[in-house]
């Protein structure tokens, strides 16, 4: 009987663990662009499980046609532009040299460009937002930089 007992919790905890297994299903373009303040917090990559995947599924269905529905978007899906999108990002704030002292990260989701990472200063920030706001097919930025590396970041960590 503790056997039995044994094994069914065994396949159990590894039925859960599965399940809660994070995996980039849609392959969201995430990369990072710069990489000079050491000790910043490094993102959690795009992921999501298994349910997440189900749930989201359908969202993207909605907000991918839609943008071509509605003429804003050339593509029949706006999740089209993420893959080319985000390595133009990143050398357009690579070649840009006034983030050359800041570690960052961008992700690509439905053409928008979300900033995680660390800069020098607000400004700093403001400007990299603004900049990246010039590339073609960017809708919009979610900025989530932060000034230096020791704040606890707005964005979900490794």
């Amino acid at each position: 009987m503790n056997r039995t007992v044994a094994w069914l919790m065994l396949a159990l905890g590894a039925c859960c663990a599965h399940a809660q297994e994070r995996r980039n299903a849609f392959d969201d373009p995430f990369l990072q662009v710069t990489q000079a303040l050491p000790g910043c917090p490094v993102p959690r990559g795009p992921g999501y499980t298994e349910d997440e995947v189900r749930k989201e599924e359908h969202v993207r269905a909605q907000h991918g046609t839609s943008c071509y529905h509605s003429g804003r978007c050339r593509l029949p899906n706006s999740y089209l532009y993420d893959k080319e999108i985000i390595p133009r990002v990143q050398q357009y704030i690579r070649r840009d040299g006034r983030f050359d002292d800041t570690s960052v990260w961008i992700l690509g989701e439905r053409r928008l460009v979300t900033l995680m990472g660390c800069v020098k200063t607000q400004e700093q920030a403001e400007q990299m937002e603004k900049a990246v706001l010039l590339v073609d097919d960017v809708m919009g930025v979610v900025n989530y930089l932060q000034v230096g590396a020791s704040a606890k970041p707005r964005y979900p960590t490794k």
